[in-house]
């Protein structure tokens, strides 16, 4: 593991805290094929972690896997201390895929508020964060466009609409799966600002796969480094940054470190 340093160069050392994950010995097999092999993974509570490695690797299976989407073969795999049936059941957690997956006939205001609805017809006791989805859409930065309908929107806006509605019932852990891999570099900055924003200013833990190494470096405390053929962890990297992050690090000398050693290390994956 590359350990983060302070400005002296002495290994910072963190103190022990709670798990939002766990992954123990976890595999996951389709058919013959193995695509994760004996991961062993512990993701911290209120921690944001990037997933870079090789096509292949198992980083959206991961994601799955975690969310109860598909089975483990072997192993174990726990959230907050809960199978992922009972995290799944008790919306711990909430997906934001690669598409915004909108409804399009609904607005941008309806569809935040689409899970609860769901949850309301099916007597389901939905929780219920202390933002309305009216104040989750201001705080992605759409407010004004509540009445917008997804054709109406630009694609940064809709994955923010996404982001909003998986944040409506205020989940402890959000996934993401590389959603502002189809955007713009300029769109992709700006909403890794503001992702940072709502990560601060939730505290929720946050697991997010990207093929960029430099916004795994940019949005990440940590870096999980799977390697493939089957998808197995190669190693965790903690990035220590100066906070609130800035688009200016990125030319700094600490940054093109971290991107560099990732790089490397992707060459071996």
């Amino acid at each position: 593991m590359m350990a983060a340093e302070n400005i002296q160069g002495a290994p910072v050392q963190s103190a022990p805290r709670d798990l939002a994950a766990s992954l123990q010995a976890a595999s996951v097999r389709f058919g013959t094929f193995t695509a994760i092999e004996e991961l062993t993974l512990d993701i911290e509570c209120g921690s944001f972690y990037t997933i870079l490695g090789p096509s292949g690797c198992g980083k959206s299976t991961m994601l799955r896997l975690v969310s109860d989407l598909i089975p483990a073969a072997s192993g174990d795999v726990t959230i907050f201390g809960k199978t992922t049936e009972q995290a799944r059941l008790a919306r711990e957690f909430a997906f934001v895929f690669q598409d915004a997956t909108l409804l399009p006939w609904r607005s941008a205001l309806k569809n935040v508020e689409l899970p609860l609805e769901i949850g309301r017809n099916r007597g389901i006791d939905i929780p219920v964060g202390s933002r309305s989805p009216r104040e989750l859409l201001e705080l992605v930065g759409l407010k004004g466009r509540e009445d917008a309908l997804p054709h109406e929107l630009s694609g940064g806006m809709r994955q923010r609409v996404a982001i909003a509605r998986a944040l409506v019932c205020q989940p402890k852990l959000l996934l993401m799966d590389e959603p502002f891999g189809a955007l713009d570099e300029m769109t992709r900055d700006r909403l890794n600002l503001q992702l940072l924003d709502i990560w601060r200013e939730t505290g929720t833990t946050i697991l997010f796969v990207t093929h960029s190494i430099a916004e795994a470096v940019f949005l990440g405390q940590k870096v999980i480094m799977l390697k493939s053929h089957p998808g197995r962890l190669r190693e965790v990297v903690d990035i220590d940054l100066p906070e609130p992050r800035t688009i200016a690090q990125r030319d700094t000398p600490e940054f093109n470190r971290y991107s560099a050693y990732l790089r490397n290390l992707l060459e071996t994956c």
